[in-house]
C-alpha cells in the first residue's frame, strides 16, 4: 500500500496533494529519528525515510500486515510461490505481459540498429556515436521529467511516452523499407527517441509501487521487471537475428513498432489507487533540487546510485562493441551477434529470478556484493576470450551479476523513498543508469578505435572492478544494507 491508501473500491476520492518542501512532515523525518519513528506509527502503511545523517536502519521499516499466513514456498496470500507472489495483484499482470511483449521488440530492434550502423559505416567510432545521440536527453530532462512523474499520474505519462516511441519505430521501419535509411536518419530518431525515453524511465520506474498493494511485495515486484526484462533480452535479440539475417532490418523495426500496442492495452486497462503527488503549484526546478538534497543527504540511497553509476559507465562497453565482437573478433555473424545478447539475458534472468525469490530473505542484499564483483571479473574473461562458447559463458555470468546488483540496489532505493519524493529519486537512479551511456558509449568506441575492442572492455571492466571494491568497502550504508 501507498502512503496515500484509505480509497475504498467502489469510490472516488481527490488526490492528496502534498508540497514537498524540506519544511515537510517526509522530509523532517528523513533528518530525525524520533520523527521518523512517529511518521512511521502514523503511516503504517509507509515506508519510513531515513534517519539522523540520511542513515537508514532496514528493520525499522513499517509495512503492510499480509492477509494470509506465509511460508517459504508461497505468497503472503498463500496463491503462489513467493518467487512470483507479485502477480497475484491484476494491474502487475496486465503490465508484465505487455511489457514484456514491448521489450521483446525493443532488442529486436536495438539488434538491428547496431547491425546497420556498422554494415553503413564500417566504423566502431559510429557505434558509439549514434548510442550517444540517443542518450543525450537524458543528461538534460530526466531530473525535470523525475518531478513531471511525481505531479501527473505515471500511468498516463506512460500513455504518452509509449505511443511516441512507437510512432519512432515504424518511421524508421519505413525508412528501412523504401531503401531510405541512412545513418542520419538513425541518429535523429535515436534522439526523438531518448526525448521519450527520459519522461518515460522515472515514471516506469517507480509505477510497481502503484501496481502492488502489500509493500512487502515491493522488491518481488522489481525482481519480476527485471526478469521480464531479461526474458525479452533472451527471446528478443535471438529472434531479431533471424529476423535480421532471413527477412531484412525493417522487419524488426517493425515488430518493434507493433509491439508496443501490448504495452499500451495493459496501460489503459489499468486501475491505480491514489497516490501523494507533489504540488504542481511549486516551481519544477525548486522542486528537482529537493529530490537531489535527499539523494545526497541519505547516505544509503546515495551510495546505491553510485555503484550502479560506476557498473553502468565503465562496465557496458562490451554490450556497445557486441556488433564487432561478433563480426570481427569471434566472426559468426548475425546470428551470433542474437546469440551473444539472449547469453546476457540467460543469467540476468536466473539473476532477477534469485532476487525474487530471496524476497524475504534477511540476507538478500548479500547479492548486492556478490553481483557488484563476479560482473566485472566474468568481463575481464570475456575480453580476452576466442572461444564463441566460452564467450556465451561468461556473458551468462555477466547478466547474472549485473541484474543482481541492480535488481537489489532497485529495490532498496525504493523501500527508502517516500511517495511524494519517488519520482524524482528514480529519476536520479534512471540518470545514473541511461545518463552515463552517452559517455560509456563514446568511451568504447574512443578505446575501441585506438586499443581495439579487447583493450576497451578490459579496461571499462578493471576500472568497474577497481570502484566496487573501493564502495563496497568504504561506504557505511552498503555494509549495513547487507547485514
Amino acid at each position: 500500500m501507498d502512503c496515500g491508501r484509505g480509497l475504498h473500491r467502489g469510490h472516488r476520492a481527490r488526490r492528496p496533494v502534498l508540497a514537498d518542501r524540506p519544511g515537510d512532515r517526509g522530509w523532517r523525518a528523513a533528518r530525525h529519528p524520533t520523527r521518523r519513528f512517529a511518521s512511521a506509527l502514523l503511516s503504517p502503511g509507509c515506508v519510513a525515510p531515513g534517519g539522523a545523517g540520511g542513515q537508514h536502519d532496514l528493520r525499522a521499516f513499517a509495512v503492510k500486515k499480509s492477509n494470509g499466513p506465509m511460508t517459504s514456498k508461497t505468497s503472503p496470500g498463500g496463491q503462489l510461490p513467493v518467487t512470483f507472489s507479485a502477480l497475484r495483484y491484476p494491474n502487475f499482470r496486465r503490465w508484465f505481459i505487455g511489457q514484456a511483449l514491448s521489450l521483446m521488440g525493443s532488442w529486436m530492434q536495438w539488434v538491428a540498429q547496431g547491425w546497420v550502423v556498422y554494415e553503413l559505416t564500417g566504423s566502431k567510432l559510429a557505434l558509439g556515436t549514434i548510442s550517444f545521440i540517443g542518450s543525450v536527453p537524458t543528461l538534460f530532462l530526466m531530473l525535470p521529467a523525475g518531478a513531471v512523474a511525481d505531479r501527473i499520474p505515471k500511468r498516463r505519462l506512460m500513455l504518452i511516452t509509449q505511443s511516441a516511441m512507437m510512432v519512432l519505430a515504424l518511421a524508421l521501419a519505413a525508412l528501412a523499407a523504401t531503401g531510405l535509411l541512412q545513418v542520419w536518419h538513425i541518429a535523429v530518431l535515436a534522439f526523438c527517441s531518448g526525448i521519450a525515453n527520459s519522461f518515460d524511465a522515472p515514471a516506469r520506474q517507480s509505477l510497481a509501487v502503484e501496481m502492488v498493494e502489500d509493500r512487502r511485495d515491493l522488491q518481488n515486484a522489481v525482481a519480476l521487471n527485471s526478469t521480464m526484462f531479461n526474458l525479452a533480452r533472451i527471446v528478443g535479440p535471438a529472434i531479431g537475428g533471424y529476423v535480421l539475417a532471413f527477412l531484412g532490418s525493417a522487419w524488426c523495426f517493425a515488430l518493434n513498432g507493433l509491439s508496443f500496442v501490448a504495452v499500451l492495452v495493459a496501460l489503459a486497462g489499468m486501475r491505480l489507487p491514489g497516490v501523494v503527488q507533489a504540488s504542481r503549484s511549486e516551481h519544477l526546478l525548486k522542486q528537482v533540487n529537493v529530490g537531489l538534497r535527499y539523494v545526497w543527504d541519505t547516505a544509503l540511497v546515495r551510495s546505491l546510485i553510485a555503484l550502479v553509476g560506476v557498473s553502468s559507465l565503465f562496465g557496458f562497453f562490451y554490450s556497445v562493441l557486441m556488433p564487432v565482437f561478433a563480426a570481427e573478433v569471434l566472426a559468426v555473424g548475425e546470428a551470433g551477434l542474437g546469440a551473444l545478447n539472449a547469453a546476457v539475458g540467460a543469467g540476468a534472468l536466473v539473476g532477477s529470478l534469485t532476487v525474487a525469490s530471496l524476497t524475504r530473505s534477511r540476507h538478500k542484499s548479500v547479492l548486492l556484493y556478490i553481483g557488484s564483483l563476479i560482473f566485472p571479473v566474468a568481463l575481464i574473461v570475456f575480453a580476452f576470450s576466442r572461444s564463441f562458447s566460452a564467450s556465451l559463458a561468461c556473458l551468462v555470468v555477466v547478466g547474472f551479476g549485473f541484474i543482481s546488483q541492480g535488481a537489489t540496489a532497485n529495490t532498496l532505493v525504493q523501500s527508502i523513498v517516500p511517495d511524494e519524493l519517488r519520482g524524482r529519486v528514480m529519476s536520479v537512479y534512471s540518470l545514473v543508469f541511461f545518463g552515463t551511456a552517452p559517455f560509456s558509449s563514446l568511451l568504447a568506441g574512443s578505446l575501441a578505435q585506438a586499443f581495439g575492442p579487447t583493450a576497451a572492455v578490459l579496461t571499462g571492466a578493471v576500472v568497474t572492478l577497481a570502484c566496487a571494491l573501493f564502495l563496497l568497502m568504504t561506504s557505511q550504508g552498503l555494509r549495513t544494507a547487507a547485514r
